[in-house]
């Protein structure tokens, strides 16, 4: 028989309702997004970043996960659909798409509170003991069992999943928490300039990861004060949670490796220089994020394609990939390829050198081409003997994007504004 606790945190799960906010624009990952929402962005050679928060879900047992999608969604949706479709209503699990469609109101989504009191009617309907709101533009791994578990033995109206970051790393960046010695939440600041200190380790703060559990009568009861509330934005972090924290028990969950205590990885790829340094980590030979891990695999969808190619072996012309992650569909012609994710169907001509760069599906790299720290967009063309992320003058007067690091991004877009210049 299981243990009483596996069996609690099971019914636990059975009686939680998950919603994911995903309808971020992710405006600091600049052209990368312009055709799609952030968590619908590419991430680790096969994936999108929307399979992270929902595989912790199933992997987790909570199987009834509503979608709240608003930017530019089709290739959300589109993905949603064909990878996580499968899941039947009569059995008491779904995940279900939930567009912006001014439910209350005639407003779109303001905050992420207000997107949640929007869907109040479809939540209400599933009868939840528990909602959980998880952010939808993360990448990690967590069981959200214990989570669960620990909320209830705090009798806790509201619980907010955190992690421990470094003051410095905090400032200006995340909401922060101040908590007593049982992790009961004293104060909350939104992105504060001067960030507080987890009681006893100095120059560590305990910054909220944007993961939340409620009561689902406390959040409906909180979500319609707010709602009528003149001048609120719709915001946990700037409305809901400071309003409560006095009168209500609200506590912090941190977000720990239960059997080492230490950090697990949870990485924010909000801006182009961190998105290509979790791809660039996942080459490593042990990377902390553990990809391969049968007992918590993370699903997606993928289309059947042939196995990944690799052709030629003479001394000028020689298909090969070193430390490199490279998904099915790839064909590697007579070309070498160096600490880089090539992405389904990414086709690399010959006589190429591709270093530490992501290439997102379907990217066609030609002839001779030499391409070093860059993100290569969905579909793009290079076209022959281009050089990029060599000389970034060059890549900058090519219309290209340069970050203050040296990572270069190339999009449909500018490919195309290349080719009408030189015309």
């Amino acid at each position: 028989m299981p243990k009483y606790e596996e069996r609690r945190i099971s019914s636990l799960t059975k009686d939680t309702y998950a919603l994911v906010l995903a309808g971020g624009r992710g405006s600091r990952l600049f052209e990368l997004t312009d055709r799609r929402a952030k968590p619908a962005t590419f991430f680790g050679g096969k994936f999108r970043i929307i399979d992270f928060p929902l595989s912790n879900c199933i992997n987790s047992g909570i199987r009834r996960i509503g979608i709240a999608t608003q930017y530019k969604s089709h290739s959300l949706i589109r993905h949603v659909n064909r990878g996580w479709g499968h899941f039947k209503k009569e059995l008491g699990e779904s995940i279900e798409i939930l567009p912006a469609s001014q439910q209350k109101g005639e407003g779109w989504y303001m905050g992420t509170a207000n997107a949640v009191f929007q869907n109040i009617d479809i939540i209400r309907h599933e009868l939840p003991k528990y909602v959980m709101i998880l952010s939808g533009d993360h990448v990690y791994r967590m069981d959200y069992g214990p989570l669960l578990a620990k909320h209830v033995a705090n009798d806790a109206d509201m619980t907010v999943c955190c992690i421990e970051v470094p003051t410095e790393e905090a400032a200006g960046s995340f909401g922060v928490m101040t908590v007593d010695e049982q992790s009961r939440v004293c104060r909350f600041d939104e992105k504060p300039e001067n960030p507080s200190e987890v009681p006893g380790k100095p120059g560590v703060t305990l910054a909220s990861m944007g993961n939340y559990v409620f009561n689902t009568e406390f959040l409906f009861e909180q979500l319609e004060k707010d709602a009528a509330k003149e001048g609120s934005g719709g915001d946990f972090g700037n409305d809901i949670i400071p309003g409560i924290i006095k009168s209500h028990r609200v506590f912090a969950f941190p977000f720990k490796d239960p059997d080492s205590d230490k950090q697990p990885y949870w990485r924010d790829v909000g801006t182009l220089d961190s998105f290509w340094e979790a791809n660039m980590e996942l080459v490593e030979p042990e990377p902390q994020l553990d990809m391969y891990d049968e007992n918590w695999p993370i699903w997606t969808y993928q289309e059947q394609t042939a196995p990944a190619k690799f052709v030629f072996d003479q001394e000028e012309r020689r298909g090969i990939a070193i430390d490199s992650t490279v998904s099915g569909g790839v064909v590697v012609s007579g070309s070498t390829v160096k600490r880089s994710l090539l992405f389904s169907k990414v086709r690399v001509n010959s006589f190429c050198d591709i270093d530490e760069s992501v290439i997102l599906p379907g990217a066609i790299i030609n002839r001779g081409c030499k391409i070093t720290k860059a993100i290569i967009d969905r579909s793009c063309v290079i076209p022959e003997g281009m050089e990029i992320g060599i000389n970034h003058d060059n890549d900058r007067a090519n219309g290209f994007r340069v970050t203050s690091k040296g990572v270069v991004l190339v999009t449909l877009g500018m490919i195309a504004a290349l080719e009408a210049k030189n015309k």
